[in-house]
């Protein structure tokens, strides 16, 4: 293949590859993206879709989630990508976790939040009126898409609306300043953004290692129809003790002790629950969370009965029939939820490595398209 030259090339189209491209793409940049899959198949189409604002950690995370959910609300409307629910129902079983709830409005990460008594919830959500319901939190930001769709479409979008040029079927071997070198040629390119995913050996795996990045995996599940609409996400007290916006208020302690003593398993296997529900009225319900830098990709039933457990305990039901099962991995680190480092000259390797590539991906392709130009 002979070369060509680009103002930017990407490597990777996952969504923060997709978030690099329209970044580059809005300045008028002439952007190209490689990879080496026939359509997307990592993290970026296994997960639930939600663009989840409330609950990121303090600070950097929920600054870019609150943008990366303006700029969804704008792609959404051009490239027609359906929005299925908007809204947080964080749901709490207990009192601690209620006072977690009220912690949290104190902040400022409160805004366009507000709490809900057993009789709002009865109300406006029936099918969570549950008798252990003590009270829930709702909030305004939350946009659910459907992933395995949403990214196609956003490729094309990108494609049709701003001429961003995408090579499939490429695997990038190599990067130096100025040019990929591919499995079918070079791309020259004035920029380079790497946005590897959970791959962490493929590109600088020298400076992916200096990070202490490992990976993730987590299982996933879709349910039949329950025959009642969700018009939010949901999620529960386990969420509070495991997203970093709720469990790194001092009030979260008591919450963290209580849960070890009653759902200590659960936590083994960093259990929480997230369920959202797709057009056909079936619902995506997750998830459980192991690390190793080679996960193994089975899934197991015991971790699955955990999760619908936890299902069952917050919509008082029992859970419909298991209609799909998978696993996904994404990358993580303990210390960092973004890595964005400078290997070469012109060079920018972009990983999220927490599962909120979704929720923070726009403003992360920005902040490295920033950086580049």
């Amino acid at each position: 293949m002979a070369a060509e030259r680009f103002d930017l090339a990407v490597v990777g189209a996952g969504i923060l590859g997709l978030a690099c491209a329209l970044a580059a793409a809005r300045r008028g940049k002439r952007v190209a993206v490689i990879d080496r899959d026939a359509q997307a198949n990592g993290a970026s189409v296994r997960n639930f879709g939600f663009i989840t604002v409330t609950g990121q950690a303090r600070g950097d995370m929920w600054r870019r989630a609150r943008r990366t959910r303006e700029v969804w609300a704008e792609v959404a409307a051009e490239a027609e990508l359906p929005i299925l629910h908007r809204g947080l129902l964080m749901t709490a079983r207990r009192p601690e976790a209620v006072a977690v709830l009220e912690a949290f409005l104190a902040t400022e990460m409160a805004e366009g939040c507000r709490l809900l008594s057993p009789g709002d919830v009865a109300r406006a959500h029936p099918e969570l009126a549950t008798p252990g319901l003590q009270a829930a939190l709702y909030s305004s930001h939350e946009l659910r898409v459907e992933s395995l769709e949403a990214i196609p479409k956003l490729a094309a979008w990108l494609a049709a609306r701003h001429g961003v040029v995408f090579r499939r079927g490429l695997a990038a071997l190599g990067i130096e300043s100025g040019r990929v070198l591919t499995t079918r040629g070079e791309v020259a390119a004035e920029a380079i953004a790497v946005c590897p995913g959970d791959d962490l050996f493929s590109l600088f795996p020298e400076r992916v290692a200096a990070h202490d990045i490992t990976r993730c995996k987590l299982q996933m599940l879709r349910l039949a129809d329950p025959g009642f609409w969700l018009s939010v996400g949901v999620m529960s007290d386990l969420g509070l003790a495991r997203y970093s916006g709720y469990a790194d208020l001092p009030e979260a302690a008591p919450l963290r002790e209580r849960l070890a003593a009653e759902q200590a398993e659960h936590l083994e296997h960093g259990v929480h629950l997230i369920v959202v529900q797709s057009a056909d009225g079936s619902l995506v319900v997750g998830d459980s969370h192991h690390y190793a830098p080679t996960p193994d990709p089975f899934s197991r039933e015991a971790v699955d009965r955990l999760i619908l457990s936890e299902f069952e305990a917050v919509f008082g039901r029992p859970a419909p029939p298991v209609a799909e099962r998978w696993t996904g991995t994404y990358a993580y680190a303990a210390d960092r939820d973004v890595l964005i480092d400078a290997p070469l000259p012109g060079v920018r390797l972009a990983v999220v490595t927490t599962g909120a590539g979704a929720s923070t991906g726009f403003a992360v392709g920005e902040e490295v398209v920033a950086e580049l130009f």
